[in-house]
């Protein structure tokens, strides 16, 4: 049987518990951000437009993008942008953004994007300055995760699983960038060493020419999977 749940991450079991269900036959978790909010200007998440910094997923649970960067730690903004988004950068736009706050508070998409490129032109050795706009993404992707705390909600989704599936029920997450994928990965491989999954993928699953053709925001898309033991 399969039954479909609608329910945040957090809540899955209680939500299983429910419908009366103490376990499915399958449970597939896309970890992608809604088109919607992406495409919506006044939800901060692109820096094509000067829109207010926000980010959150639910914008009534503070803090908002703004109000986080406004109350960082340098190091801690450093962390963030490294292990959120990999971003090479990091010490530097971390010191630099944290010390131009004082004089004027991150507030706007546009306002913050521009800092972003300012700082990269202080690098002595720029290899390829048509790339800082992969910067400029990659420091809100990071933003937006640390909002809202997108990797803890997803490392308490990895350990509700195997409490969710029934005996050689599947799972499959398809993820959008590294740090995703890699918790998918560890978590899959340490279930199956520990004997929780019986089976995982090796290799990912992606998306085929034609798919990134008609929609490019699947190119980044990475599917795991695996069996319940």
């Amino acid at each position: 049987m399969f039954t479909p749940v609608r329910s945040n991450f957090a809540g899955l079991t209680k939500a299983l518990a429910n419908l009366g269900l103490s376990g499915v036959d399958a449970i597939l978790a896309d970890l992608g951000v809604s088109s919607m909010q992406l495409d919506d200007p006044a939800r901060g998440f692109t820096f094509k437009t000067d829109s207010p910094l926000d980010l959150r997923l639910n914008p009534s649970r503070p803090p908002s993008a703004a109000d986080w960067l406004a109350r960082v730690s340098s190091a801690d903004l450093a962390q963030a942008l490294t292990e959120n988004s990999d971003e090479p950068h990091a010490a530097l736009l971390a010191t630099e953004l944290t010390e131009r706050r004082a004089a004027t508070p991150f507030t706007r998409t546009l306002q913050l994007a521009a800092a972003i490129r300012e700082i990269l032109l202080l690098q002595q050795h720029r290899p390829d300055p048509a790339a800082d706009d992969d910067c400029v993404r990659r420091v809100f992707q990071a933003l937006r995760i640390a909002v809202n705390d997108e990797f803890g909600v997803l490392d308490l989704l990895l350990r509700q699983l195997p409490h969710c599936l029934k005996s050689g029920g599947r799972v499959a997450i398809l993820t959008f960038h590294s740090g995703e994928d890699r918790r998918v990965k560890h978590a899959f491989r340490d279930g199956v060493r520990d004997g929780v999954y019986a089976q995982t993928n090796d290799e990912v699953v992606r998306a085929g020419p034609a798919e990134r053709r008609a929609n490019p925001r699947s190119s980044s898309a990475k599917l795991r999977w695996a069996i319940r033991a």
